[in-house]
């Protein structure tokens, strides 16, 4: 048999293993999800300038496509025009992927906000579900991204371990800033590996024009999309 044809059934045999296996992100599959949270109507967190925590998110998400094609990933982009999906259908399409990215900014609890704390939360927060069968990569993603944040400038805010109603989020790597939040839906529900970022603190008075801007989007969106291009398997 002439090299290029035993090539090619090779490569025949090989995606009908990996078919049948349905272990896709083992297999190469390249395909990236990016879900931009909250939508027009329940924007999520505002700032103290009248920033929408959706209206960001969806700034980020869009340099974070562009970046993530740059690196010759495919995207798909979830909830892009802000409608009303709930979270399960956000991940509906998840079990082909190779990654679910949920992209937010953050907000802080109201009593803190009420005892004029809000200066003092500050910096990025990545959560994983260890619940899940694909935490292993859904960690190792979560710290690749860390990494390529922490490069850039950036510091985890670590306030969601905080041991009281609404937080007490476990942190599996402090020096990362990733927490462990099992009941998170889209986390939960998504069948491919899976994490959602908090890229920063909205309601910090202080960040909120420096997250608002579309140059900080373009550098949160480089490196994140450089962390999930390192964690992700090479393609055949």
């Amino acid at each position: 048999m002439h090299k290029s044809a035993l090539r090619q059934s090779i490569l025949a045999v090989a995606s009908l293993i990996c078919l049948s296996s349905l272990q896709l992100a083992d297999c190469g599959a390249q395909q990236v999800l990016i879900d931009t949270g909250h939508t027009t109507e329940n924007p999520g967190a505002i700032g103290a300038a009248g920033h929408r925590e959706f209206d960001l998110n969806r700034q980020l998400a869009v340099a974070l496509s562009k970046a993530l094609k740059a690196q010759g990933l495919d995207v798909v982009d979830v909830a892009a025009q802000g409608s009303p999906a709930s979270l399960q259908a956000r991940t509906e399409a998840s079990g082909s992927a190779a990654l679910f990215v949920s992209i937010h900014h953050d907000s802080m609890q109201q009593a803190w906000l009420d005892a004029g704390r809000s200066r003092e939360f500050s910096g990025y927060a990545i959560f994983v579900s260890a619940s899940k069968p694909q935490y292993a990569r859904s960690l190792e993603c979560a710290k690749s991204i860390s990494r390529k944040l922490l490069s850039m400038g950036e510091h985890p805010s670590l306030y969601h371990a905080t041991p009281i109603a609404g937080e007490n989020r476990p942190l599996l790597d402090r020096s990362l800033g990733i927490h462990r939040f099992d009941d998170l839906v889209v986390l939960k529900t998504a069948e491919s590996p899976a994490l959602l970022i908090e890229i920063g603190v909205l309601a910090n008075p202080d960040q909120e024009a420096r997250l608002a801007s579309p140059r900080f989007a373009g550098l949160a969106a480089n490196a994140i999309a450089g962390g999930i291009r390192q964690c992700l398997p090479v393609a055949p």
